[in-house]
């Protein structure tokens, strides 16, 4: 694991020599949020020594170097899921990839599905917790000390001091959000309508097929973290529609001119 890493960074290092504070994963629909960063290099995920590749629709599978805010910052313009036959450690290895290469921060998007019907598609939804019983923890196996510790606490993965800045931010421009508990799941099914009420009375706020891996692993590796979801669909809901990745997909660019403005003003003041 750590030379594959440092083969990965080795070669990034060698196209981009510039050090980054703040990474940034871009989940479904959201891809184009790289287009607010004044970019200096773009490097194919396809490229990368050991990197896997997105497989998913709505993830463009790049890494983007540049600018944003006045900051070095490093996008994933697309993730790996478990779902897609990936095992945990490749999912997570861009994160530490980015940690290695220097960020101290990481942002983290994701499309999700909310458990509330007086919610409504479009929402932004502040990740304050996760709940990840069933999805892989990343950290089984051996654990390398070069990374954290064996028992890493998670009483805190999303910081409030940063879940406190977008607030401010988001109240200074009349943005309204949403706070919750993202409860994440393997997939790739959307979830039937028992399993939506399940997680809604285990006290999840919104489910989705990402994010808690790669949160486990920046926790571990001592990165701050700050986490917003966006609510792509309700899945309690009285009428008999179904969901649609193309309607996620829709839902998620709606969205994203009021993410894209959180997250430069937060990024600016970090």
């Amino acid at each position: 694991m750590l030379t594959k890493i440092n083969e990965a960074v080795s070669f990034i290092q060698n196209l981009y020599n510039h050090k980054p504070t703040v990474g940034i994963v871009l989940g479904s629909g959201l891809s184009s949020f790289a287009s607010e960063i004044t970019v200096e290099k773009e490097i194919a995920y396809s490229d990368i020594p050991h990197f896997p590749v997105s497989t998913v629709e709505g993830h463009s599978g790049k890494l983007v170097f540049g600018e944003l805010s006045g900051k070095k910052v490093i996008a994933m313009a697309g993730r790996f899921h478990y779902y897609e036959g990936y095992n945990t450690q490749e999912v997570v290895f861009p994160i530490r990839v980015m940690k290695y290469l220097g960020i101290e921060t990481l942002l983290v998007t994701n499309a999700a599905g909310g458990t509330h019907k007086e919610w409504n598609v479009g929402d932004l939804m502040i990740i304050k917790d996760h709940i990840s019983q069933l999805t892989p923890n990343p950290l089984i196996g051996k654990n390398y000390k070069e990374f954290g510790p064996r028992f890493p606490d998670m009483s805190e993965p999303y910081k409030k001091d940063l879940i406190n800045k977008v607030k401010t931010i988001a109240a200074a421009k009349d943005i309204k959000l949403r706070e919750g508990v993202y409860f994440g799941v393997t997939g790739p099914t959307f979830e039937t309508r028992a399993e939506y009420n399940m997680i809604h009375i285990l006290g999840g706020d919104a489910v989705g097929m990402s994010t808690v891996q790669e949160v486990i692993v920046a926790v571990h590796m001592g990165l701050a973290v700050f986490g917003m979801s966006v609510i792509t669909d309700i899945g309690i809901r009285d009428e008999e529609n179904k969901i649609t990745h193309d309607e996620v997909l829709q839902a998620a660019k709606d969205a994203e001119p009021k993410l894209s403005y959180i997250f430069k003003e937060l990024i600016a003041q970090l």
